[in-house]
């Protein structure tokens, strides 16, 4: 029996919007199962969490995604989810990361981190990553969060009850982007009374000074800092680098012409500069194919 034609239009119309059809939007999961531990021997109730953005053709990287926000707030649009975006077209998994707010408690966001970069290479093989190309990013605070990520790690505990606490959380690693590094000398005073508390003691200045904490176990790192941030002062970027350097760390620091913080509101030439060469200088360390690297066609 032939079809009425105007059936098949139907049909064809509906089989094209059923395939057209977006998937579902990523759903945050909570980071810690029960309570999550403080850094001071205790536990509590934790509203941290992550969501997770899978490429299309995955080529086998990931990265943790810190947003900014002065450790006061989060800035999960720009300096999350549309970064996952922007590395899910390159064929690089991004997880966001809704790390809790200090109010003073120093180790928190580090353990939300350290708990992610781990988490990831526990579930490698569920999201096709591979568990030695998993990366960290952040940005303002966030990028200070990444550089404790960076620079205090351990290799996990093998004798853990908890599957997730055995893999190591030694990022492979890090993209800085304009970055808070320093709570001392030309710190952000905003995010260092958010992480430290109003009183922080020399020790923890020192401890949370991250160019101060870079050693030979420092996984590679990419910073880029525009010269005309008023909010965090690009030397923060300038003395990370110079530390890789002096530990014979790999690391590339691209100094910007302008910007400010933010570089323009995430967008313009500022902002494709740092994506691009960031992810070319990826590609340099074998982290991901070259061809992933180039910008995908519109």
């Amino acid at each position: 029996m032939t079809l009425p034609k105007t059936i098949l239009t139907w049909a064809a119309c509906a089989s094209f919007a059923l395939a057209a059809d977006p998937a579902p939007a990523p759903q945050k999961q909570p980071l810690w199962q029960g309570d999550a531990p403080e850094g001071d021997g205790t536990f509590a109730p934790s509203t941290a969490g992550f969501t997770v953005h899978l490429p299309d053709k995955p080529n086998g990287a990931a990265m943790v995604i810190c947003p900014g926000g002065g450790y006061g707030g989060l800035v999960v649009g720009a300096e999350g989810h549309g970064i996952a975006k922007w590395l899910n077209a390159h064929g690089i998994a991004g997880i966001v990361l809704e790390y809790r707010l200090p109010k003073g408690r120093a180790f928190v966001p580090l353990l939300d981190a350290q708990r992610a970069v781990r988490l990831t290479r526990a579930r490698a093989s569920e999201w096709k990553i591979d568990p030695k190309r998993v990366g960290i990013v952040g940005f303002s605070a966030g990028g200070h969060l990444a550089s404790t990520a960076v620079t205090h790690f351990d290799d996990g505990d093998p004798a853990a009850a908890d599957p997730v606490a055995r893999f190591g959380c030694r990022p492979d690693f890090g993209v800085l982007v304009y970055p808070v590094i320093s709570m001392e000398e030309h710190a952000h005073r905003g995010s260092c009374t958010n992480l430290l508390g109003a009183s922080p003691t020399p020790e923890m200045l020192r401890l949370f000074s991250n160019q101060k904490q870079v050693g030979p176990q420092t996984p590679p790192c990419f910073l880029t800092h525009a010269l005309n941030d008023k909010v965090v002062p690009p030397e923060n970027s300038a003395q990370f680098y110079a530390a890789l350097q002096t530990h014979k760390v790999a690391g590339k620091y691209l100094e910007l012409p302008e910007g400010g913080h933010g570089l323009n509101g995430y967008k313009g030439p500022m902002w494709d500069a740092w994506q691009k060469q960031s992810l070319e200088w990826l590609a340099g360390l074998g982290l991901i194919p070259k061809e992933d690297a180039a910008v995908p066609p519109q």
